[in-house]
């Protein structure tokens, strides 16, 4: 060994698997929670891969450049890095890297979005023969008539729809109305439902015998309704794997979201209606700026003109 061997520092390359639960349990969104799971374990096979060298500014710079040169889109980019820097900070207060270490490892920059993306919604037509796809004469087949029917009519996300309990859905003004759904962030809003929608989780509740508690349950391949909760991950197969393919679509629950909005707004729906039922990161502003309140006679969903079959 040269002396020039002896003197170079070996870095130390701590096993940072054990902090991954530290991360996610940090966050209190349940996407976010996968989603930063899944980041997380990617970098470290990544890591692994590479020999796993020690967790650096550096090594998180390549893995950045890794992501851009695997033309990765710049909010998953920075989604992953933002779980790399809780990271980071979480194996610092663990004792796994210095501060100084953590610190550099926070200054990583994002990558810039350049334009806005498109998203992906369905015309009328579509959203029509969506809603309308599943056999109703199977128990499954109102149960998803009912979940097609609230993601668009309603324009919740899937997450929401899983809570959904039937205490939740009252008669406000002369109309049905989902109150106190909490959202993101644990806001509270209330959406208004349209009559195809009610009409929707109607047959499904009584045909299940659903007298209270959660709205949406598993029906097993026999028919038999299960009393549990449906999860977030059964509405995505629902939307993606069961009904959109017969139709030519590649679509996921939070389309139908978006098809929510451009369906209301093309019918003439008024756009702050549609940010406050949607309850966006933003809407405590535009009430603000615009001086508006949720509108339960012209409510965005009644611009959706769809008709159950």
């Amino acid at each position: 060994m040269t002396a020039q061997t002896a003197l170079a520092p070996i870095p130390y390359s701590p096993d940072l698997a054990p902090i991954i639960a530290l991360v996610t349990n940090a966050v209190t969104s349940d996407n976010t929670r996968r989603a930063y799971g899944r980041a997380l374990a990617d970098f470290l096979t990544w890591r692994d891969g590479l020999g796993h060298p020690a967790f650096t500014r550096a090594l998180v710079q390549d893995y950045a450049r890794r992501l851009l040169d695997a033309d990765a889109a710049p909010a998953s980019i920075n989604q992953r890095l933002s779980a790399i820097r809780k990271l980071a900070a979480e194996a610092a207060d663990n004792d796994l890297i210095d501060q100084a270490t953590a610190q550099a490892i926070q200054r990583v920059h994002g990558v810039k979005q350049e334009g806005r993306r498109l998203g992906n919604w369905l015309t009328l037509p579509q959203a029509q023969a969506l809603v309308n796809a599943p056999d109703t004469a199977t128990m499954k087949g109102l149960r998803d008539r009912a979940i097609l029917a609230v993601l668009i009519g309603c324009g919740l996300r899937r997450a929401e729809l899983a809570r959904l309990e039937l205490r939740h859905i009252q008669q406000r003004a002369g109309r049905w109305v989902i109150v106190d759904m909490v959202g993101k962030r644990r806001r509270v809003r209330s959406v208004p439902m349209p009559a195809w929608v009610k009409a929707a989780i109607d047959a499904w509740t009584v045909a299940a015998a659903i007298t209270s508690g959660l709205v949406l349950r598993p029906v097993t391949k026999g028919g038999r309704v299960l009393d549990a909760p449906l999860s977030t991950q059964a509405i995505f197969y629902v939307v993606h794997d069961d009904y959109a393919p017969a139709l030519g679509l590649d679509l996921a629950p939070h389309d139908l979201r978006r098809t929510y909005a451009k369906l209301a707004h093309q019918n003439g729906a008024a756009l702050e209606q549609i940010q406050i039922t949607l309850g966006h990161a933003s809407i405590q502003t535009t009430e603000r700026y615009l001086g508006v309140d949720l509108d339960l006679e012209r409510a965005a969903g009644d611009y959706i003109p769809i008709r159950l079959t």
